[in-house]
């Protein structure tokens, strides 16, 4: 917290102003004037900048410029200044309003934070795909999308398309400022859907690695970020796409729906088993978060490696376990699965607010996180179920399975058609194959390792 004067000499006034060095976005010497910009809130979800200005006189003029470098300092910590972003605006994204948050709530804070921004609309779907395969790395430190998750999710593939794609994927760091329905990255990585207070978190982000998914289906890859589903999750989805009036709301009621008809999807399942029961799943998250003096390692050597297989593999990393046409695994074992009812893999642990359906979730541990429920769960079980996501009982259900895992085969059968959902994006309903890059994709956080949802950990209130 910073302890400013509201009026003249900064040195010398005892009367002070409290304002959070998180807040503080930039500070300049102007003639005989200290000016400080700052964003103020001016509600629970929303911040505005503000500026306060300090005359002093001339003999101190090396002393203020000291105390701004100190200031910004302490107001960006490990944080990058003057960022240089790249932004791409969904047009369409909330409701059409995009761009009118984008510069109202958004480039203000930019500006004030002395941020380099180019500004592009997308046209059409897979446009910012194109925007970002064809984008200058070394131009820009961050690509922001102005928009719902769709569109972090075509900056992924972008990059990913790229020659040097893990350098691409390495040195731009991919970040979402919410204008859109789905705005999950933004809840995980700075706890807010509020625009203003994202922009904010961008200006402040700490680069963090972020785990990549490689999905392979018929002869295609693409790379997911934040979910993979089949069942009940996908088909609540993307079959009330017709409800998006209802906002977050909708998805909520085709689970409930799904889920009081015990709909079941069969398929046949392979997983690869990092960490296979609950308790397990705890103390490897309790691990991670005791780890705290290997965080900066870790950081430091995901960005050695990348650079040390740049040389070697500039592309998108080799398959470990080939793709969805070759044999299986030699040490997988493909079983049906008969009344399966949801599939849900995530690598991030909220999917709309309050939504939390993996707790136990890292940015970076090479793992995702896979829910499976059966769908001949009794009527109360499903209802109860719906309720706990909510209230952060879910994990601990006896009829949720919960593991990490590195990779998985799945194989819908019984049914002509379905719902196949990666990051919320429709995938055609036919057998895929996903497999986990530790590290490969950068994202900006306020932590630097965790996400900002209630964890495993701190929803059993355990203690480190």
């Amino acid at each position: 917290m910073a302890s400013l004067p509201p009026d003249g000499d900064p040195f010398k006034s005892k009367t002070t102003q409290a304002i959070p060095f998180y807040n503080i976005l930039w500070a300049e010497l102007s003639g005989f004037e200290i000016t400080i910009r700052y964003a103020k809130p001016i509600s629970q979800n929303v911040v505005r900048v503000s500026n306060i200005n300090y005359p002093f006189e001339k003999p101190g003029q090396t002393h203020a410029a000291s105390w701004i470098e100190s200031l910004l300092d302490r107001a960006y910590g490990a944080s990058q200044r003057k960022k240089r972003i790249k932004i791409l605006i969904n047009p369409f994204g909330g409701k059409g309003r995009a761009h009118k948050w984008y510069m109202r709530d958004i480039e203000p804070i930019f500006a004030a934070a002395r941020c380099e921004v180019d500004v592009e609309k997308t046209q059409y779907r897979g446009h910012a795909v194109e925007i970002a395969e064809n984008l200058d790395a070394d131009a820009f430190d961050v690509v922001a999308a102005c928009s719902g998750d769709g569109l972090p999710y075509e900056v992924f593939n972008g990059l990913g398309k790229k020659k040097d794609a893990r350098r691409a994927l390495n040195k731009l760091a991919v970040a979402q400022l919410p204008c859109g329905t789905g705005n999950a990255m933004s809840l995980n990585l700075y706890g807010t859907d509020s625009p203003s207070l994202a922009a904010l978190c961008v200006v402040k982000g700490i680069r963090t690695p972020l785990d990549l998914v490689s999905i392979t289906q018929g002869n295609r890859r693409t790379l997911s970020f934040l979910s993979q589903s089949i069942g009940i999750v996908a088909e609540s989805d993307l079959a009330t796409e017709h409800l998006r009036w209802l906002g977050s709301a909708r998805f909520t009621y085709g689970i409930l729906v799904r889920l009081l008809r015990k709909t079941v999807y069969p398929c046949d399942l392979a997983l690869k088993v990092e960490v296979g029961t609950k308790s397990e799943v705890k103390e490897h998250y309790r691990r991670a978060l005791k780890d705290r003096s290997l965080l900066e390692l870790r950081r430091e050597s995901v960005s050695s490696e990348e650079n040390e297989d740049d040389q070697r593999e500039p592309g998108l990393p080799s398959l470990q376990f080939g793709t969805i046409n070759d044999e299986l695994p030699k040490d997988w074992t493909l079983r049906p699965y008969n009344k399966l009812g949801n599939f849900y893999s995530g690598n991030m642990a909220l999917m709309a607010p309050d939504t939390n359906f993996f707790p136990a979730t890292l940015p970076n541990d090479g793992c995702m996180d896979l829910v499976m429920v059966d769908g001949d769960i009794s009527r109360m079980a499903a209802i109860q179920s719906i309720l706990a996501v909510e209230t952060g009982k879910f994990f601990d259900m006896p009829h949720v399975d919960y593991q990490k895992i590195s990779g998985y085969r799945i194989i819908p059968r019984n049914q002509k058609d379905g719902y196949i959902s990666i990051d919320g994006e429709r995938m055609p309903f036919e057998p895929f194959q996903a497999e986990v890059h530790r590290g490969l994709g950068t994202v900006l956080s306020k932590s630097g390792h965790v996400y900002e949802a209630p964890s495993v950990v701190s929803m059993n209130r355990e203690k480190l």
